[in-house]
């Protein structure tokens, strides 16, 4: 009987590796085929310690395998723009590691493109690095909503407006599975800061959590089939959210039919029962925090613990069964079991999508008829600041890349100015830490201080020295470029430098640091042509200086490339077209979880905002901002006309057209997007919300004709009382433009 069996089960693991190694990199399908059969048969042969093996680490980037079985480790890789540099079994860097790549714009540069074709280029060029480096799961993309600009992660992260996000996203996860790369969507859900985020507690509505929070998630599980989700270290309303019973077992895996893996956050799970009956599939990271050079992985909440709580009977091995099917049907989806072919690595071509993918995100914000510098006459250009010469792969926690190359600002300007201009460098500031320097400006700061045990650079200091040479430069120059903004901190505990967007910690505030506003004030005092470009994964404080600069670019973290995009944007050899997925207000305290809500919180943080997040509350509240959602400038002009809207599909839905013109002498692209107001609503409803968008390329003084359909559905509010989605009768608005705050077009229709 035992040897029938072992030849039985040979066959079944010859047939599958024969008949589901058939994907390649250009596969069309979502998934190959999954045969419950082979799943069974695999399962009926595990033990109960082999079975807990596949749901727990077994290394800091893989999950267990069965030898006997000839089922391998789960391999995994931080990455949402780019596949991290290479560990070894241990969490240290691998020495000499082949582990160079393709560093991509982050997150929030992509989503500033508003081009959901580049979220699926953008998730090839991972999907065949993470391949080519022999990963199974890339762990991304980071669709946490951007709830304030103080979280030191939102340059990981899409958007505050949870339908862009959810759109940019569904390109990202079919992009990387294609390659039989599991994605992993993260975090799951309500990792909306950095600080205390092992413990806080978010208390949200129920209505604010479907509205705002889970949408983006429940789009790339029901309309992109991502293979595995992230849970989230927080709580919310009370318990861990990767074993949460609500949000993983009644909504992710019950409602809306996730069928994949989900993957704990590196220790993130902090109880054996809830972990088994509330929906953690592998957990990952435990031990790092107890041994981090040495972990026991046996001593992991789902291993020996697990096995001891089944074996006792308090909890059922059906659930560890119900862990395994879904880790073996993403092995037989991707490719730890199924051969998708070679993938690539630092092409061309890679290097040709991190490049678009700054030249649409890098965003115009401000422009006096300065932009583009076009002389017939060699003019003096005048480089000055820090950021200028700074590379950034290296830096900001998790998501740090080993990059190829990377050009920096001042390396892409002097590269298209070439002989046309002469080009003078002056580094203005330097980032500096200070443990002696606190910044203290309100209680938040020194709470946050103590909990991540750093020190912060007061942004009041500055090298006067470098000021007064960048003066200096600056009053002999035609043009001035001040390239400034925030940096990334070094990888580990004290994230140094005094800088701010990492992992692990929050911004205090808004406030240019290292003496840059003192910089960019005496730089307009002595020159009228000034044009600022600031890089970070958030806006700064403004109102001291953006009066008095001619023109402001804002370009993110904007990868490999970002320093060529820039350039040929502000020589005019692209026409920006990046637009804002996130609303750039005067100040922190301007935005509704600082002013209504909470942030950071202590122990708890309430989100008392609700559903008016980021553009939903400014224009709700009427409060008009420097830099509205959507907004974005360009080099020509548009104009909107012609909109007519009808119902289709037995009155289902509603089709939406318009024209736009593209009035000017210079081809570019223009973002159409489509929002919903309610008339009279009989529950509080934001003023607009974005249902569409569409980005179209136009000559100049081309016409198009553009397309919207929308399902009934869209004009739906989630009813807390009955837990249902509802739709009233009522009048709607539809509104359309090119912003939050600039929509010509306007039509009511009766639902």
């Amino acid at each position: 009987m035992n040897s029938l069996r072992c030849f039985l089960l040979l066959m079944i693991m010859a047939s599958f590796y024969n008949c589901e190694r058939k994907a390649t990199s250009s596969m069309k399908d979502k998934s190959p085929e999954i045969s419950s059969e082979k799943i069974e048969a695999l399962l009926t042969q595990m033990t109960l310690k082999e079975k807990l093996s596949l749901i727990h680490a077994s290394s800091s980037f893989t999950s267990g395998g069965i030898p006997r079985l000839n089922i391998p480790e789960i391999s995994m890789s931080d990455g949402p723009h780019g596949v991290r540099y290479e560990h070894g079994r241990g969490w240290s860097r691998l020495e000499n590691a082949d582990d160079q790549a393709t560093y991509l714009p982050t997150g929030i540069t992509l989503a500033s493109t508003w081009n959901k074709s580049l979220g699926l280029q953008y998730g090839r060029v991972l999907g065949s690095e993470a391949k080519e480096r022999n990963k199974n799961i890339i762990l991304g993309p980071g669709i946490n909503i951007i709830r304030s600009p103080l979280n030191g992660r939102n340059f990981e992260y899409l958007s505050e407006d949870p339908y862009l996000t959810a759109q940019m996203a569904i390109g990202y996860v079919n992009g990387v599975q294609e390659h039989g790369v599991a994605a992993c969507a993260k975090h799951f859900v309500a990792n909306n800061q950095e600080t205390n985020r092992s413990n806080v507690d978010a208390l949200v509505s129920n209505r604010a959590l479907h509205e705002i929070y889970l949408p983006a998630f429940k789009t790339v599980v029901q309309d992109a089939h991502v293979w595995s989700i992230m849970g989230s270290y927080n709580k919310v309303n009370g318990q861990f959210a990767t074993h949460h019973e609500y949000l993983v077992n009644s909504i992710l895996k019950n409602d809306w039919g996730f069928d994949g893996v989900l993957i704990s956050d590196w220790a993130s799970v902090k109880d054996t029962k809830e972990a088994l009956l509330y929906g953690t599939d592998i957990e990952m990271g435990t031990e790092l925090v107890k041994s981090f050079n040495n972990p026991d992985y046996d001593g992991f909440y789902l291993a020996d613990p697990a096995e001891k709580m089944i074996e006792s009977g308090e909890v059922e091995e059906s659930v560890v069964d119900d862990k395994v099917r879904r880790i073996l049907k993403l092995m037989m989806r991707s490719t730890v079991l199924t051969d998708y072919g070679q993938g690539e690595r630092n092409t061309e071509e890679h290097q040709k999508t991190a490049l678009q993918v700054a030249q649409e995100g890098i965003i115009l914000l401000k422009n006096e008829q300065i932009l583009p510098i076009i002389s017939a006459e060699k003019k003096t250009i005048a480089v000055i600041g820090h950021n200028a010469i700074r590379k950034f792969a290296s830096r900001g926690g998790s998501s740090q890349v080993n990059a190829l190359y990377e050009i920096s600002a001042l390396e892409g300007i002097q590269k298209i100015a070439g002989d046309k201009y002469e080009i003078v460098f002056s580094e203005g500031y330097e980032p500096y830490f200070d443990e002696n320097d606190f910044r203290k400006e309100n209680v938040q700061t020194a709470a946050q201080t103590k909990v991540n045990n750093v020190k912060v650079a007061a942004s009041k200091k500055s090298n006067q020295k470098l000021i007064q040479d960048a003066v200096a430069i600056a009053k002999k120059a035609d043009y001035v470029i001040f390239v400034g903004g925030w940096i990334h901190g070094f990888d580990g505990y004290a994230w140094g430098e005094g800088t701010f967007d990492s992992e692990a910690r929050d911004k205090v505030n808004l406030k240019l640091t290292f003496g840059q506003e003192e910089l960019l004030q005496q730089l307009t005092t002595v020159n009228k042509n000034v044009i600022s470009v600031l890089y970070g994964g958030s806006q700064v404080e403004m109102k001291n200086w953006l009066p008095n600069v001619k023109a402001y670019i804002h370009a993110w973290y904007p990868g490999m490339e970002g320093g060529t995009a820039l350039a040929q944007i502000l020589f005019g050899d692209v026409n920006p077209s990046g637009k804002l997925p996130v609303t750039f207000a005067n100040s922190h305290m301007d935005y509704p979880s600082h002013s209504i809500g909470e942030f950071p919180g202590g122990d708890e943080v309430k989100y008392t905002e609700d559903i008016f997040v980021g553009y939903r509350y400014f224009a709700s509240k009427n409060i008009s901002v420097p830099f509205a959602f959507g907004h974005g400038l360009s080099y020509t002009s548009f104009v909107f006309s012609n909109m007519v809207t009808s119902t289709v599909d037995n009155d289902n839905e509603i089709r939406v057209t318009c024209e736009i013109t593209n009035t000017g002498d210079m081809a570019g692209y223009e973002v159409a997007q489509l929002y919903m107001s309610q008339n009279k609503p009989s529950v509080v409803r934001p003023k607009i919300e974005l249902k569409e968008f569409s980005k179209v390329w136009l000559e100049p003084k081309e016409t198009k004709k553009i397309e919207f359909v929308l399902h009934k559905d869209a004009f739906k509010y989630f009813d807390a009382n009955t837990n249902t989605w509802t739709l009233e009768k009522d009048m709607y608005t539809l509104l359309l433009g090119n912003s939050s705050v600039n929509t010509p077009l306007q039509k009511s229709i009766k639902i």
